[in-house]
């Protein structure tokens, strides 16, 4: 029997203990196996998993520094019993821990770092191969965002026509072609490029499958960037939008234990839940509670619409993931959903900057960047994707690759006003004045509005008398902040530029400055 751990990792690092066990008959079924962790008086129970030709393992993110104990556990004698202990060190400069809700609306990391997110969609970028997957990573490491949507399942849709490198289970029979998808309304037909069908092994999964997935996982941790983990889909020509039950529940079991320790890990339970005809609400409860109740580092969970909203306000459901009408979003809506579920917005889809012939796939840059903002005054977070055509179908709203839009740098320039903003984050605020524009920020101390498609030459403001402020005024399309002379109190206006896409920040002036 041989064991492999190492003897340290970083708080909220990585523990993995390594185990050589049976191998004979299928393991995935056959072969428990797990670990108790303590710290102390406290125990933490941790699910491990298969990883074929004999490999078992157990991972674990120490959240706590100082010396772990660990014990294993598994019906399998030589797996059992085995102990030993490791030392959590001191975190590393990028490694903050995971990402949690904060003040009710907004987030943080848990050594306490704020977490604005500026996030973007990527749906299958880890199912393109070697060459597109690293392209895509060098695009992520210059570009603004700090969270990424993809899917664990490879993707049957519009521009998603080839076949994945790997596939989640073994091969079984090759069978006639037959075409397998449960989205209703837009049933998916036979493409160019698509193989015929396979019958699959779903008592075994690929263990290749899974650790490339979790390689990408990785190297999005070493960018800074948070995986948001779409665990089922309606897109699907291969069977695993309407796997059995058992099937699901195992499949999110081994998911959960592979993937857990991994601190940059959010889980979607589903892109456009209601196109699943085959999930009830019971199987989509069933599900939130088997991830709530296996993943020992709690990661946010969440669950995406396309016309019908899941009931929000569950518990297990940590924030809220909205697709608001791609063509007229109001994003307005916002401020009613906060009130409504008292937990972070969080509009991952709102529509993409782009040039093809679908509607959700094709407004301007400038209009993807106004939403950003005005998503952000109404007190919540928003998504970007890109889907500009390309002859090969390379868009990186699927696919990955390069972006070829200009609402990232533009967005690079929204993230750092954001990060600048006083903590926790930005709140609605009314009564600043009796006009149109809305407002957002922190009561007495920072104040931010924008003026979006509307271009005043000036606009009011009606604070309490008493506190001072500099004005300053940002053009968020040129990237440019401007200071206005003087500074402000009471009723006052600011004169602006006349032109649309302006937003107004005020600063409290202390009487040290």
């Amino acid at each position: 029997m041989r064991t492999v751990a190492p003897e340290s990792v970083e708080q909220w690092g990585i523990f993995e203990l390594q185990l050589d066990g049976p191998s004979k008959g299928n393991p995935f079924l056959e072969v428990s196996v797990g670990a108790e962790f303590q710290y102390g008086h406290r125990t933490v129970s941790v699910d491990g998993f298969y990883d074929g030709d004999g490999v078992y393992r157990v991972r674990f993110m120490p959240d706590v520094q100082g010396q772990w104990h660990y014990t294993t556990r598994s019906n399998a004698s030589q797996l059992s019993g085995i102990e030993g202990a490791f030392e959590a060190t001191t975190p590393g400069q990028n490694n903050h821990g995971c990402v949690r809700v904060r003040d009710t609306f907004h987030f943080a990391y848990d050594d306490g770092t704020p977490y604005w997110q500026v996030g973007t969609t990527c749906y299958v970028w880890t199912h393109q191969g070697d060459v597109l997957e690293e392209q895509t990573l060098e695009t992520l490491r210059k570009a603004p965002f700090n969270k990424m949507r993809m899917c664990m399942f490879p993707k049957h849709y519009a521009y998603n026509h080839n076949e994945p490198p790997r596939y989640p289970f073994e091969q079984g029979q090759l069978k006639d072609w037959e075409l397998i998808s449960s989205y209703s309304g837009r049933s998916p037909t036979p493409e160019k490029g698509q193989s015929k069908q396979w019958e699959w092994d779903f008592s075994r999964f690929n263990p290749d499958y899974f650790r490339h997935f979790e390689k990408r996982v990785q190297n999005l941790m070493d960018l800074g960037i948070e995986a948001d983990i779409i665990l089922f889909h309606p897109y699907d020509r291969w069977g695993f939008a309407t796997m059995p039950p058992d099937v699901d529940d195992r499949y999110l079991r081994y998911v959960v234990a592979r993937l857990a320790a991994y601190r940059n890990v959010w889980w979607s339970m589903a892109n456009e839940w209601d196109l699943m005809p085959a999930k009830s609400v019971a199987d989509w409860d069933r599900f939130l509670r088997i991830t709530q109740e296996r993943d020992p580092s709690q990661h946010l969970r969440s669950i995406h619409n396309c016309h019908v909203l899941f009931d929000q306000a569950k518990p297990p459901i940590t924030h809220v993931s909205l697709q608001i009408s791609n063509f007229n979003p109001n994003l307005e809506q916002i401020r009613d959903y906060r009130l409504s579920y008292r937990k972070p917005i969080v509009v991952d889809e709102c529509c993409y900057e782009g040039d093809i012939q679908e509607r959700w796939g094709n407004i301007s840059a400038q209009d993807m960047v106004r939403r950003f903002w005005e998503g952000t005054i109404h007190g919540g977070y928003v998504g970007h994707s890109e889907t500009y055509w390309h002859p090969e179908e390379i868009i990186w709203w699927s696919k990955g690759g390069v972006m070829h839009g200009g609402s990232p740098e533009r967005l690079a320039f929204f993230r750092k006003i954001l990060e600048d903003t006083p903590e926790p984050g930005l709140t609605p605020i009314e009564g600043v004045t009796g006009g149109y524009f809305r407002y957002a920020g922190v009561v007495g101390q920072y104040y931010l509005t924008y003026t979006g498609l509307h271009q005043p030459r000036s606009i009011g403001f009606d604070l309490p008398a008493g506190t001072t402020y500099c004005a300053e005024i940002i053009d968020t399309w040129a990237m440019t902040v401007t200071s206005v002379e003087g500074v402000f109190e009471g009723q006052f206006t600011i004169s602006l530029p006349g032109q649309p896409y302006i937003a107004v920040r005020l600063l409290r002036v202390h009487k040290e400055d």
